[in-house]
């Protein structure tokens, strides 16, 4: 219990310092990204990755010591170990982004329906903008690829989010598929939230319309009986 006690104290600590680290990431990622900068162009933002990196490994190492069922954790936190363990594919150190999601969701309002909302709207915005730069980083440089400038990357995640998928633009490379994919996996898991959303919004908006319309169930006194239910007298 002491050990659940300090991860969990550990977690809560590290919750919104690593979601701003992540955010620190993103912004950088997107700078040499779309700015489409070479290492040999400048140091510095390679330089930022790195750091961040040591970050993330850190608290992936210290949260699985502090862990009360470690192999648990280990099998729910892949995407962790994924982002600590191949540092050259970039575009997994924005999994680490989860946690900004975590935390804007407990801050939401206590209704469910609220939570849900926030979760959706941000969890949508931020996968367009992760994969259209993780998009644009693995095919921008290949001969032959139609995603070239961060406009075209930006229109590929929306319409491949909402499963409209025009093809128009596709990605030519094996990454670049791997990222459609999940992409098109979580608009589904997006599309199914919200429906069920308004489907619940809909089911209580009908409840409340038949309280308000239906019959009055109230009982009145039969005509010529007292209060006390007797029959009247002249």
């Amino acid at each position: 219990m002491r050990s659940k006690a300090r991860y969990e104290r550990w977690q809560e600590v590290t919750e919104w310092p690593m979601a701003i680290v992540s955010l620190v990431f993103l912004g950088v990622y997107g700078y040499v990204v779309i700015g489409n900068l070479r290492p040999s162009d400048t140091d510095w933002p390679q330089q930022v990755m790195n750091g961040i990196w040591v970050l993330f490994a850190a608290h992936y190492v210290v949260s699985l010591f502090l862990a009360h069922e470690r192999l648990r954790w280990f099998l729910t936190h892949l995407h962790e170990l994924a982002i600590v363990a191949l540092p050259f594919l970039r575009p997994l150190r924005l999994l680490r982004l989860i946690t900004l999601i975590s935390v804007l969701q407990k801050s939401a309002g206590a209704a469910l329906r609220g939570k849900v909302t926030v979760y959706v709207a941000f969890t949508s915005a931020l996968l367009v903008l992760v994969a259209a730069l993780a998009i644009l980083d693995a095919e921008q440089n290949v001969p032959g690829a139609t995603i070239t400038d961060f406009g075209d990357a930006l229109w590929w995640a929306v319409v491949t989010i909402t499963t409209v998928g025009y093809g128009d633009l596709y990605p030519v490379t094996g990454l670049g598929r791997f990222i459609a994919v999940g992409l098109m996996i979580a608009g589904i898991a997006l599309i199914g939230s919200v429906t069920a959303t308004l489907a619940s919004w809909f089911v209580d908006k009908v409840k409340e319309a038949a309280q308000e319309t239906g019959p009055d169930t109230r009982t009145t006194p039969a005509p010529g009986a007292t209060a006390s239910g007797g029959p009247g007298h002249p």
